[in-house]
């Protein structure tokens, strides 16, 4: 007759109901004193089959992008999975033995001696039966909580590998020069007798840049605009957002506050051995954290804010591709460390960024397309701007823990000759593929079915690296003054030239 036996449930099920702690990045033991992940954070839903049965490709994915610490999550999360069947195929066997002993003691006639493992519980008596039933209970209580600690563990170790890398990725760590933007304002220096200035001297001589005011205020990393400084910020925001809607791309105010969790579900984690801190999280009260309230971040980018509109959401495949543009205030905690010997405003803790963030269909192509239109509108605003760039593709081991494929553009500061041949950054652009639908639970329907989108991600204005750049390439020193390039004209209060004070009329 048909087995009574207990149904079970499958890993695929058991990990997306599993309650997961948080991760940490190239940490030698990733669930030390992890937290519970709270009751209003996403439920991520990670491909562990794709990652069991591809464990060489996450394995190289992770040494190429110099992510050491997690190349050898996948092949642990295989061992764990063997593991996870052997409990499994034990507990299934407990449990068909606690179901026969029930039948015994229920209805003794649905049992026949001729049956298989029912001979020796014919000739057992009750007690013995009962006894032998309460010690398969603990046994099966052992094997559930085993069960449930393998899960909570593989889905861990999932969940902090970084994505696989696109075949359109160097794997090296020289990014791969893919053409310019603009003249070089001075290609033969050697035969130039122009003067060049760094943006800090040119804000000093011009009251535009108070960096000891900030200093006193807010301590290194800080900065005061002044004057036409601070008008320039608002002329880029304005030029890059009028630019950016003309195409299409509809414009969201988001909060800087956010869940650490969701910081993390982007892919906002400290990357170095040093656990180097990089995200400003908020201090919490100590009542606050007995109750599980969940921790707040300060964002480090408009992406993350933009990424969670969405969390556990589903998305109609007609509403695609879904663009969409902020301006906010972004605050990096790791400026003083990473740039003690960078003065001015390349590296700064807190700024004003425009981000470009969008959902596409689960395709290359969908996702290409949007990333090439990002593209397009990066260097429509650089040249206008009449500053010389160049377009890189990034290498495999400058990609975060969410992007597959990278492209930067750098444009030239005069004041960085001498480090990286006056090259600095000022727009990323990234493919993140489901990276963070995943992490964030935001669903599509596709055909029918449930899919998780693409996401793609852009800067289309660094306000203050661009602002020291037109600062550094306007500069004139027989005038003392700075060009504003035309575009931002009407944004200046008609201004086209910056001049120290006592200069003006």
């Amino acid at each position: 007759m048909p087995s009574s036996r207990q149904l079970y449930t499958c890993l695929r099920c058991r990990t997306r109901s599993s309650a997961i702690g948080k991760r940490k990045y190239h940490s030698s033991n990733p669930f030390q004193a992890e937290s519970p992940r709270p009751s209003v954070a996403p439920r991520p839903i990670i491909d562990i089959k794709h990652i069991r049965q591809n464990p060489q490709l996450y394995e190289n994915s992770c040494i190429d992008r110099n992510y050491k610490a997690q190349s050898v999550y996948p092949a642990r999360i295989s061992t764990l999975f063997e593991q996870w069947q052997g409990q499994q195929r034990l507990g299934r066997s407990l449990r068909e033995r606690s179901n026969l002993l029930r039948r015994e003691l229920a209805n003794p006639a649905s049992l026949h001696t001729e049956d298989q493992g029912v001979a020796d519980i014919k000739t057992s008596t009750k007690d013995e039966i009962l006894e032998e039933a309460r010690g398969l209970k603990k046994q099966l209580s052992t094997i559930e909580i085993r069960e449930a600690e393998l899960i909570s563990e593989i889905e861990s170790l999932a969940e902090s590998i970084p994505n696989l890398t696109s075949d359109e990725t160097p794997r090296s760590e020289e990014p791969t020069v893919l053409g310019y933007i603009n003249d070089h304002p001075e290609p033969e220096p050697s035969s130039s007798d122009r003067v060049w200035r760094s943006h800090s001297h040119i804000g000093s001589e011009l009251s535009l840049l108070d960096f000891a005011g900030a200093g006193a205020s807010s301590g290194w990393g800080w900065y005061y605009l002044l004057n036409e400084a601070a008008l320039l910020e608002q002329a880029l925001v304005q030029y890059a957002i009028s630019t950016a809607m003309s195409k299409g791309w509809q414009i969201v105010s988001p909060p800087s506050v956010v869940y650490s969790h969701i910081t993390s579900a982007c892919g906002f984690q400290p990357r170095d051995q040093n656990d180097e801190q990089q995200i400003y999280n908020l201090a919490q009260s100590a009542s606050d954290a007995a109750r599980g309230k969940p921790e707040l971040s300060l964002a480090a980018t408009a992406e993350i804010p933009l990424a969670a509109m969405h969390a556990n959401s589903t998305i109609e495949e007609a509403d695609l591709p879904m663009k969409r543009i902020a301006v906010s205030r972004c605050y990096r905690a790791e400026a003083g460390a990473r740039g003690v010997d960078t003065k001015g405003l390349y590296r700064v803790h807190e700024f004003t960024k425009v981000e470009m963030f969008a959902w596409t269909l689960p395709s290359t192509a969908e996702a290409t397309c949007l990333f090439d239109e990002m593209l397009g509108i990066q260097t429509q605003i650089l040249e206008s701007l009449d500053l010389h760039c160049r377009v890189l593709e990034m290498p495999s081991v400058d990609l975060g823990a969410s992007a597959t494929r990278k492209r930067d553009i750098e444009a030239f500061f005069p004041s960085r000759r001498a480090r990286d041949d006056g090259w600095g950054e000022v727009t990323s652009t990234s493919i993140c593929s489901d990276y963070q639908s995943r992490r964030l639970a935001t669903r599509l329907r596709l055909g029918g079915k449930l899919a998780f989108p693409w996401t793609v991600n852009g800067t289309a204005m660094a306000v203050p690296r661009v602002l020291a750049a037109i600062l550094e390439n306007g500069w004139d020193e027989k005038s003392a003054s700075v060009r504003i390039p035309p575009i931002l004209k009407p944004w200046m209060g008609g201004r086209d030239v910056i001049e120290a004070k006592h200069r003006q009329d």
